[in-house]
Protein backbone atom coordinates (compact mmCIF):
# COMPACT_ATOMS: atom_id res chain seq x y z
CA UNK A 1 0.00 0.00 0.00
CA UNK A 2 1.37 3.99 -0.90
CA UNK A 3 1.79 5.85 1.96
CA UNK A 4 -0.26 8.66 2.43
CA UNK A 5 2.65 10.00 4.80
CA UNK A 6 5.14 9.36 2.33
CA UNK A 7 3.23 11.46 -0.36
CA UNK A 8 3.49 14.43 1.80
CA UNK A 9 6.89 14.11 3.07
CA UNK A 10 7.71 14.41 -0.55
CA UNK A 11 8.50 18.54 -1.56
CA UNK A 12 6.43 18.28 -4.45
CA UNK A 13 2.74 19.47 -3.97
CA UNK A 14 0.17 16.40 -3.81
CA UNK A 15 -2.57 16.83 -6.33
CA UNK A 16 -5.64 14.82 -5.09
CA UNK A 17 -9.27 14.46 -6.82
CA UNK A 18 -12.42 13.69 -4.45
CA UNK A 19 -15.68 10.70 -4.49
CA UNK A 20 -18.81 12.01 -3.93
CA UNK A 21 -20.70 9.17 -6.46
CA UNK A 22 -21.33 6.13 -4.16
CA UNK A 23 -19.97 3.59 -7.15
CA UNK A 24 -16.97 1.65 -7.21
CA UNK A 25 -16.15 1.40 -10.79
CA UNK A 26 -16.20 5.50 -10.81
CA UNK A 27 -13.43 5.05 -7.61
CA UNK A 28 -11.95 2.09 -10.04
CA UNK A 29 -11.51 5.08 -12.61
CA UNK A 30 -10.52 8.11 -10.42
CA UNK A 31 -7.95 5.55 -8.62
CA UNK A 32 -6.24 4.50 -11.92
CA UNK A 33 -5.71 7.94 -13.15
CA UNK A 34 -2.24 8.55 -10.82
CA UNK A 35 -3.76 11.37 -8.36
CA UNK A 36 -1.51 11.69 -5.49
CA UNK A 37 -4.37 10.62 -2.95
CA UNK A 38 -8.23 10.57 -3.05
CA UNK A 39 -10.78 11.84 -0.79
CA UNK A 40 -13.99 10.02 0.04
CA UNK A 41 -17.08 12.39 0.21
CA UNK A 42 -19.41 11.06 3.51
CA UNK A 43 -20.21 14.73 4.33
CA UNK A 44 -21.67 16.24 1.21
CA UNK A 45 -21.48 13.23 -1.16
CA UNK A 46 -23.90 10.01 -2.11
CA UNK A 47 -20.88 7.33 0.05
CA UNK A 48 -22.85 8.14 2.99
CA UNK A 49 -22.88 4.41 4.65
CA UNK A 50 -20.65 1.77 5.35
CA UNK A 51 -22.20 -0.40 2.71
CA UNK A 52 -20.92 2.47 0.41
CA UNK A 53 -17.92 3.51 1.84
CA UNK A 54 -16.13 0.21 2.40
CA UNK A 55 -16.77 -1.05 -1.39
CA UNK A 56 -15.10 2.30 -2.57
CA UNK A 57 -11.93 2.25 -0.08
CA UNK A 58 -11.51 -1.61 -1.19
CA UNK A 59 -11.42 -0.08 -4.37
CA UNK A 60 -8.91 2.95 -3.92
CA UNK A 61 -6.30 0.54 -1.62
CA UNK A 62 -6.26 -2.00 -4.34
CA UNK A 63 -5.42 1.22 -7.53
CA UNK A 64 -2.68 2.24 -4.32
CA UNK A 65 -3.76 5.53 -4.29
CA UNK A 66 -3.72 6.86 -0.85
CA UNK A 67 -7.10 7.11 0.52
CA UNK A 68 -8.97 9.47 3.00
CA UNK A 69 -12.43 10.20 4.10
CA UNK A 70 -14.16 13.65 4.93
CA UNK A 71 -16.45 12.12 7.83
CA UNK A 72 -20.07 13.49 8.15
CA UNK A 73 -19.31 15.76 10.54
CA UNK A 74 -17.19 16.94 13.53
CA UNK A 75 -18.75 15.05 16.30
CA UNK A 76 -19.57 11.09 14.60
CA UNK A 77 -15.91 9.65 16.02
CA UNK A 78 -17.53 6.00 15.24
CA UNK A 79 -17.43 7.50 11.67
CA UNK A 80 -13.83 8.65 12.07
CA UNK A 81 -12.84 5.05 13.48
CA UNK A 82 -14.32 3.10 10.92
CA UNK A 83 -13.31 5.14 8.09
CA UNK A 84 -9.74 4.48 9.25
CA UNK A 85 -10.49 0.62 10.03
CA UNK A 86 -11.94 0.23 6.74
CA UNK A 87 -8.60 1.46 4.64
CA UNK A 88 -8.77 4.93 4.78
CA UNK A 89 -5.61 6.69 5.77
CA UNK A 90 -6.47 9.59 6.82
CA UNK A 91 -9.57 11.65 7.94
CA UNK A 92 -10.78 15.26 7.38
CA UNK A 93 -13.23 16.64 9.76
CA UNK A 94 -15.39 19.18 9.04
CA UNK A 95 -16.69 22.71 10.34
CA UNK A 96 -14.19 22.33 13.53
CA UNK A 97 -14.30 25.50 15.76
CA UNK A 98 -12.83 25.03 18.57
CA UNK A 99 -9.62 23.32 20.21
CA UNK A 100 -11.66 21.05 22.02
CA UNK A 101 -13.55 19.75 19.22
CA UNK A 102 -10.36 19.03 17.46
CA UNK A 103 -9.10 17.37 20.16
CA UNK A 104 -12.13 14.73 20.12
CA UNK A 105 -12.15 14.22 16.69
CA UNK A 106 -7.83 13.73 16.81
CA UNK A 107 -8.48 11.44 19.76
CA UNK A 108 -10.85 8.96 17.98
CA UNK A 109 -7.45 8.74 15.18
CA UNK A 110 -5.25 7.46 18.03
CA UNK A 111 -4.98 4.20 19.55
CA UNK A 112 -4.08 4.67 23.42
CA UNK A 113 -2.65 6.08 24.97
CA UNK A 114 -2.56 9.02 22.08
CA UNK A 115 -6.15 8.58 22.19
CA UNK A 116 -9.62 6.63 22.78
CA UNK A 117 -9.77 4.76 19.07
CA UNK A 118 -10.78 0.88 19.67
CA UNK A 119 -8.84 -1.75 18.28
CA UNK A 120 -10.64 -3.54 15.31
CA UNK A 121 -9.13 -2.64 11.89
CA UNK A 122 -10.65 -5.00 10.04
CA UNK A 123 -9.53 -3.89 6.84
CA UNK A 124 -6.20 -1.90 7.71
CA UNK A 125 -4.91 -4.85 8.81
CA UNK A 126 -5.18 -7.06 5.72
CA UNK A 127 -3.35 -4.11 4.00
CA UNK A 128 -0.91 -3.17 5.49
CA UNK A 129 1.52 -6.15 6.73
CA UNK A 130 2.09 -6.12 10.82
CA UNK A 131 -0.39 -3.36 11.38
CA UNK A 132 -0.26 -2.51 15.28
CA UNK A 133 -1.83 0.24 17.33
CA UNK A 134 1.54 2.01 17.28
CA UNK A 135 1.76 1.43 13.11
CA UNK A 136 -1.51 2.88 13.16
CA UNK A 137 -0.96 5.99 14.97
CA UNK A 138 1.78 6.80 13.12
CA UNK A 139 0.21 6.50 9.59
CA UNK A 140 -3.16 7.79 10.75
CA UNK A 141 -4.03 11.84 9.17
CA UNK A 142 -5.94 13.68 11.02
CA UNK A 143 -6.82 17.27 8.97
CA UNK A 144 -9.53 19.81 10.54
CA UNK A 145 -11.02 22.11 7.70
CA UNK A 146 -11.10 26.05 8.33
CA UNK A 147 -14.28 26.71 7.30
CA UNK A 148 -15.86 29.32 10.03
CA UNK A 149 -14.86 32.42 11.62
CA UNK A 150 -14.32 30.86 15.38
CA UNK A 151 -11.66 28.62 13.20
CA UNK A 152 -9.85 30.72 11.52
CA UNK A 153 -9.44 33.26 14.53
CA UNK A 154 -8.17 30.01 16.59
CA UNK A 155 -6.20 28.60 13.78
CA UNK A 156 -3.16 28.63 15.54
CA UNK A 157 -4.56 26.91 18.57
CA UNK A 158 -6.28 24.38 16.07
CA UNK A 159 -3.10 23.54 15.28
CA UNK A 160 -1.52 23.62 18.78
CA UNK A 161 -3.84 20.13 19.26
CA UNK A 162 -1.56 17.20 19.56
CA UNK A 163 -2.84 14.59 16.76
CA UNK A 164 -3.98 17.62 14.41
CA UNK A 165 -1.38 17.39 11.87
CA UNK A 166 -2.99 20.03 9.60
CA UNK A 167 -5.69 21.81 8.13
CA UNK A 168 -7.97 21.49 5.20
CA UNK A 169 -9.35 24.88 3.97
CA UNK A 170 -12.82 25.01 3.11
CA UNK A 171 -13.08 27.80 0.23
CA UNK A 172 -16.77 28.21 -0.12
CA UNK A 173 -17.80 28.12 3.55
CA UNK A 174 -15.07 30.04 4.46
CA UNK A 175 -15.78 32.45 1.86
CA UNK A 176 -19.20 32.37 2.82
CA UNK A 177 -18.86 33.05 6.82
CA UNK A 178 -16.81 36.11 5.92
CA UNK A 179 -18.96 37.94 3.43
CA UNK A 180 -16.74 37.30 0.73
CA UNK A 181 -19.74 36.46 -1.88
CA UNK A 182 -20.23 33.24 -4.09
CA UNK A 183 -16.65 33.45 -5.78
CA UNK A 184 -14.56 30.85 -4.35
CA UNK A 185 -11.82 31.01 -6.76
CA UNK A 186 -8.21 32.44 -6.40
CA UNK A 187 -9.65 35.77 -8.09
CA UNK A 188 -11.23 36.62 -4.77
CA UNK A 189 -9.43 39.07 -2.64
CA UNK A 190 -11.49 38.16 0.54
CA UNK A 191 -10.35 34.53 0.16
CA UNK A 192 -7.15 35.08 -0.85
CA UNK A 193 -6.55 36.94 2.36
CA UNK A 194 -8.44 34.03 4.48
CA UNK A 195 -6.22 31.47 2.66
CA UNK A 196 -2.99 33.56 3.55
CA UNK A 197 -3.78 33.37 7.06
CA UNK A 198 -4.20 30.18 7.56
CA UNK A 199 -1.09 28.87 5.24
CA UNK A 200 1.01 30.83 7.74
CA UNK A 201 -0.35 29.25 10.36
CA UNK A 202 0.77 26.15 8.67
CA UNK A 203 3.98 27.47 8.02
CA UNK A 204 4.42 28.45 11.79
CA UNK A 205 3.40 25.37 13.11
CA UNK A 206 5.11 23.16 10.37
CA UNK A 207 1.90 21.70 9.58
CA UNK A 208 0.06 19.92 6.76
CA UNK A 209 -1.46 23.09 4.39
CA UNK A 210 -4.08 21.84 2.25
CA UNK A 211 -6.75 23.34 0.19
CA UNK A 212 -10.20 22.23 -1.77
CA UNK A 213 -9.33 23.88 -5.46
CA UNK A 214 -11.73 23.86 -8.31
CA UNK A 215 -9.85 22.50 -11.62
CA UNK A 216 -6.75 22.19 -12.86
CA UNK A 217 -5.89 25.87 -12.82
CA UNK A 218 -6.82 26.89 -9.68
CA UNK A 219 -5.07 23.71 -8.19
CA UNK A 220 -2.00 25.45 -9.48
CA UNK A 221 -2.51 29.03 -8.26
CA UNK A 222 -2.85 27.49 -4.68
CA UNK A 223 0.21 25.05 -4.84
CA UNK A 224 2.12 27.73 -5.78
CA UNK A 225 0.80 29.79 -3.07
CA UNK A 226 2.45 27.19 -1.03
CA UNK A 227 -0.18 24.79 -0.18
CA UNK A 228 1.37 21.13 -0.12
CA UNK A 229 -1.71 19.36 -0.59
CA UNK A 230 -3.84 20.60 -3.19
CA UNK A 231 -7.34 18.97 -4.47
CA UNK A 232 -7.51 19.40 -8.36
CA UNK A 233 -10.88 18.07 -9.22
CA UNK A 234 -14.30 16.27 -7.62
CA UNK A 235 -15.66 13.23 -10.18
CA UNK A 236 -19.21 15.11 -9.95
CA UNK A 237 -17.76 18.00 -12.07
CA UNK A 238 -15.76 15.94 -14.27
CA UNK A 239 -18.76 13.86 -15.65
CA UNK A 240 -20.68 16.83 -15.70
CA UNK A 241 -18.03 19.29 -17.07
CA UNK A 242 -17.09 16.51 -19.85
CA UNK A 243 -20.26 15.81 -20.71
CA UNK A 244 -21.35 19.58 -20.88
CA UNK A 245 -18.05 20.06 -23.05
CA UNK A 246 -18.91 17.21 -25.36
CA UNK A 247 -22.40 18.46 -26.17
CA UNK A 248 -21.42 21.94 -27.13
CA UNK A 249 -18.25 21.08 -29.29
CA UNK A 250 -20.82 19.11 -31.59
CA UNK A 251 -23.78 21.94 -30.93
CA UNK A 252 -21.06 24.45 -32.38
CA UNK A 253 -20.01 22.10 -35.05
CA UNK A 254 -23.59 21.14 -36.09
CA UNK A 255 -24.62 25.15 -36.20
CA UNK A 256 -21.44 25.68 -38.68
CA UNK A 257 -21.75 26.83 -42.13
CA UNK A 258 -20.72 24.18 -44.09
Amino acid sequence: MRLLRDVLARPEPAFGAWCMIDNTFNAELMGSTGFDWICVDMQHGHVNSSQTLVPVLQVLNKTDTPALVRVPSKTDYAAIMHALDSGAQGVIIPMIDTPEEAARAASACRYPPLGDRSWGPLRMSVEVEGYSPELGNELAVCLVMIETREALERVDELLDVPGVDGVYVGPADLTISHGGGMDFTSTNPVLRELAGKVLDACMRHGSIAAFHGDGPAEALVWSREGFQMVNVAVDVGLVRGGAALALEQVRVAESAPR
